[in-house]
């Protein structure tokens, strides 16, 4: 039996974005969609043109800028968004216009007030109309799972008669469950006439945890197409995650003779670059790229791994872009070496980028005297996600405090060519919180610190500090991420890096 080819759909950047606290300002998501195009994904959904101005110009920017990949834009059943997604992907080197319409009993009386007639009058109506527009058409029955399964034949051969290529079955609301869901695929298959004109696809969700198995049993009963995110982000409970998707059908080739054409010594850089633009971080325990995932702590284990490696892993760490050897760079170290360790992780940096970066490294070498592959890939985010546009930058600060004492901070920041200064601060209840009251002082944003947490990027006791924030402001949430050898300043960058994405948002 031959291997099928399985399209990988990524829908990072919509879908993904949809996280509270994801939203990625327009050269974030080129440098994602940049970063998708080289991990060999088929096709990057660049976002739903009509929303908003700035949607529009994200994914008209991003259709301009890859190449390799199919560039695709969301569309409802309305004309104004069919030319909105047209008209932001026509220069794509490969466009695909994505159409979708609720096709549940529930959707269909509660969302859309519809008649099953009407929504096969929608369906080929607007299949037909973004069909003579571009060429590469997807049709998605939303809510599939939870539709009446002789209506949704009805609406898959409609869809394709009008046009679409590709037939997306979403569980959108996670509903389903693994053998239900590999069913309703089974089912199209032998019931559509017209099925083998069209590739069809899945979109899970991950309410109940069952995205990935949900998504795996649909391949094995005929799905052709993969609709996934980066680190499983996305709404509610999130996606079916890209790289426990291709790492399944890779490592059991064996079981379902299928393929990806995604490289796979990239996922961790990509799953990295994603954590820190969004500022979402990745589970320690995450499959594929946590940083548990290969570490094995367990006397047993470790005995076994010593005499096999084969015994407790499945797949080696290299395999998705952890690196064998770890410590290796120090004060000494130039820029030759630097930029080859960048490549061996991952990561291709211009010459600007990597100037910058042997810019950062040689600060953070005076910091601490062992740099480990984890504080690279730190700085090499940095550099990548570096904006011009960011308002606000941490000058210096001052914090003192005591078990005996009350604590007192000073901090200077700037903005633009301002600087702003607030001096012997002590009207929270701690280091951290009269830091984070200074901040929103200058900035004028009156945040609501909803999460704050601290970690250590690497080992030993001059290790990098990770500080992650969520705040909330005006009703939504922003998270924030910063890096340092000293937490406090690591706070600092955390809060700042929040603040600027409401900034840009606004």
């Amino acid at each position: 039996m031959s291997e099928r080819p399985i399209v990988i759909f990524d829908t990072t950047l919509r879908d993904g974005e949809q996280s509270p606290g994801a939203s990625m300002n327009t050269q974030e998501k080129i440098s994602v969609a940049e970063m998708l195009a080289g991990l060999g994904v088929d096709v990057i959904e660049a976002g739903f043109p009509v929303i908003s101005p700035g949607d529009f110009e994200s994914v008209r920017q991003i259709a301009r800028a890859v190449k390799g990949s199919s560039v695709c834009a969301l569309a409802r059943c309305k004309t104004q968004d069919i030319q909105a997604a047209w008209e932001a992907i026509r220069e794509a080197e490969n466009p695909r216009i994505h159409v979708f319409l609720a096709t549940s009993e529930i959707h269909r009386r509660f969302k859309l007030r519809m008649t099953q007639d009407e929504i096969l009058q929608h369906t080929e109506g607007y299949v037909r109309m973004a069909a003579e527009l571009c060429p590469n058409v997807e049709f998605s029955a939303e809510d599939a799972s939870r539709t009446e399964m002789d209506f949704l034949c009805r609406v898959v051969e409609m869809a394709i008669r009008s046009g679409a290529k590709t037939i997306n079955i979403p569980d959108t609301v996670g509903y389903a469950v693994p053998e239900q869901f590999a069913g309703i695929i089974r089912e199209l298959r032998r019931s559509v006439p017209n099925i083998e004109q069209a590739v069809l696809s899945i979109h899970c969700h991950n309410d109940l945890g069952m995205a990935v198995a949900n998504t795996l049993c649909a391949v094995e009963a005929g799905a052709g197409q993969v609709e996934c995110t980066i680190n499983g982000i996305g709404e509610r409970a999130g996606n079916c995650a890209l790289e426990e998707i291709v790492m399944a059908l890779n490592t059991r080739r064996d079981y379902y003779r299928a393929v990806t054409r995604v490289i796979t010594e990239k996922l961790l850089p990509a799953s990295q670059l994603v954590s820190g633009i969004t500022g979402l971080e990745v589970p320690r325990n995450k499959a594929i790229v946590g940083r548990n995932a290969f570490a094995h702590e367990s006397g047993i284990h470790q005995d076994g791994m010593l005499k096999n490696p084969t015994t407790y892993e499945i797949m080696r760490p290299e395999m998705v872009g952890f690196t064998q050897t770890d410590l290796v760079l120090g004060k000494h170290s130039g820029r030759a070496a630097l930029s080859a360790k960048a490549a061996a992780l991952g990561y291709t940096l211009d010459d600007d980028q990597l100037k910058a970066l042997f810019e950062q490294f040689k600060v953070l070498t005076d910091r601490k005297k062992d740099i480990y592959d984890a504080d690279i890939r730190t700085l090499i985010q940095r550099v990548l996600l570096a904006d011009e546009a960011v308002r606000w930058t941490l000058e210096s600060y001052t914090c003192s405090s005591g078990s005996d004492r009350k604590p007192v901070v000073s901090l200077k920041l700037r903005h633009g060519d301002s600087v702003l200064e607030v001096k012997d601060s002590s009207s929270g209840d701690g280091p951290i919180d009269d830091l984070f009251l200074a901040i929103c002082d200058l900035t004028g944003y009156a945040m609501t610190c909803r999460e704050y947490r601290v970690h250590s990027v690497t080992v030993g006791h001059d290790a990098q500090g990770e500080v992650n924030v969520a705040v909330d402001w005006n009703g939504r949430e922003y998270r924030g991420r910063g890096f340092s050898t000293d937490c406090i300043e690591a706070t600092i960058l955390a809060f700042l890096d929040a603040v600027n994405r409401m900034v840009r948002e606004k």
